[in-house]
């Protein structure tokens, strides 16, 4: 069988798309009050009238301790308003919106939230300089119904699409992990029980929204670092969430935000940016020999993820979303003649949110982000390229 065309429309469980490219959920910093905004509709805005088939917004919390800092939208009635005035705005361009849903965990930093933050086990925070205290049961009860309560406000606000974050040390992935999660108890053990708070999430969410929307969700091929998600491990979640059925694709990422962040980018590491960007005390921790091993060094190579992302092809039936260093037009072709059903852009699509456009009409083969990564810690003053000119398509806010 010939492969599919990248560019042709396709379901995404009971959802039609466009076409088989995903603008990754790479966070916007374009909240600072915990609200939509204007610059953030715009953000949304320019690649999906640049031809992607569908956008995902980052990154929508679940509770008030679930964000990564203060700034963050916490998914409920107060911010319902603002969901839907975007959903709309998305839908008038003709692409598809989706929700990155997910509580921050042992990354969310309880200073900033001014909630303390949990995780599976107890564990310094290295961004609040606090204690991170281990999830109760009382909390893990709780959680689970924010998650069924935020995916009932994200389809009444219209969208079409809710990824649930299991990835990136987050709250389910610091279960996940064995060197994040020592608990004795029902949640911690073997990979089957660090499993289970991440099989009920995806379970009591499908009850919720039923076929109104696609439920995905983003795990990891290797968290890169001792005592993370391994391959094997990431296997075999991917076999379980299959076999629970409950989810319509598997968004396949890596790298921890807590741990190894450049594992997942690939590239240059922007460390004297980063650094900059940060407040006093932890731009000096970054100048310290720990602070400047954080972000690692890994040369940047197309499709990155690809090797290990075929491992799970070879084990799992159900739709596969390919992520990591996506620039080329022969890249995403290759994909899907790999047995990929969707190829997920993030770079690439902040440099040019016209790019999938382009593409398509053969006016260009690939794309032009040179992966410097200084648009990482641009997440704290508003997303964005550094190389932008004056007068592109989204300008800095």
């Amino acid at each position: 069988m010939s492969a599919p065309d990248v560019f042709a429309p396709v379901d995404l469980g009971p959802i039609r798309l466009r076409n088989r490219t995903v603008k990754a959920a790479t966070f916007e910093g374009r909240t600072p009050y915990g609200e939509v905004t204007d610059e953030l509709i715009a953000y949304h805005r320019a690649p999906a009238a640049g031809g992607v088939g569908l956008t995902t917004v980052a990154y929508l919390a679940v509770a008030p301790e679930g964000r990564t800092h203060r700034e963050q939208i916490v998914v409920g009635e107060r911010t319902l308003p603002g969901l839907t005035r975007l959903a709309d705005e998305i839908h008038a361009t003709g692409a598809a919106i989706s929700a990155q849903v997910g509580h921050a965990g042992p990354v969310a930093n309880g200073r900033s939230n001014a909630v303390p933050a949990i995780a599976a086990s107890r564990m310094p925070s290295p961004l609040s300089m606090q204690m991170i205290r281990a999830a109760s049961e009382q909390d893990l009860t709780r959680v689970t119904r924010a998650y069924v309560d935020a995916a009932r406000v994200l389809v009444r606000a219209g969208f079409d699409v809710l990824e649930l974050h299991m990835a990136h040390s987050y709250l389910i992935s610091s279960f996940l992990a064995p060197g994040l999660n020592r608990r004795r108890d029902r949640w911690g053990g073997s990979l089957e029980r660090r499993a289970r708070l991440a099989r009920q999430v995806a379970r009591v969410v499908r009850e919720e929204v039923g076929d109104a929307v696609a439920v995905t969700a983003k795990v990891s091929v290797s968290d890169g670092f001792k005592g993370g998600v391994t391959t094997e491990a990431g296997i075999e979640l991917a076999r379980l969430l299959e076999a629970d059925g409950h989810l319509d694709a598997l968004q396949l990422s890596g790298g921890s935000s807590l741990m190894n962040p450049m594992y997942l980018f690939r590239g240059e590491a922007p460390v004297a940016e980063f650094a900059e960007a940060m407040p006093p005390l932890v731009r000096w921790g970054m100048k310290t020999p720990v602070g400047r091993s954080f972000l690692k060094s890994y040369d940047f190579e197309e499709a990155y993820l690809k090797p290990k992302a075929l491992e799970f092809r070879s084990a799992v039936a159900m739709p596969l979303m390919l992520l990591g260093g996506i620039n080329r037009l022969d890249t995403m072709q290759q994909a899907m003649a790999d047995g990929f059903d969707f190829v997920v852009m993030g770079r690439a699509l902040l440099r040019e949110p016209d790019l999938v456009n382009r593409l398509q009409a053969g006016v260009a083969a690939s794309g032009i982000c040179i992966h410097c990564n200084r648009c990482m810690p641009t997440i704290y003053s508003g997303t964005r390229c550094p190389e932008w000119a004056p007068g592109e398509v989204i300008p800095a806010p």
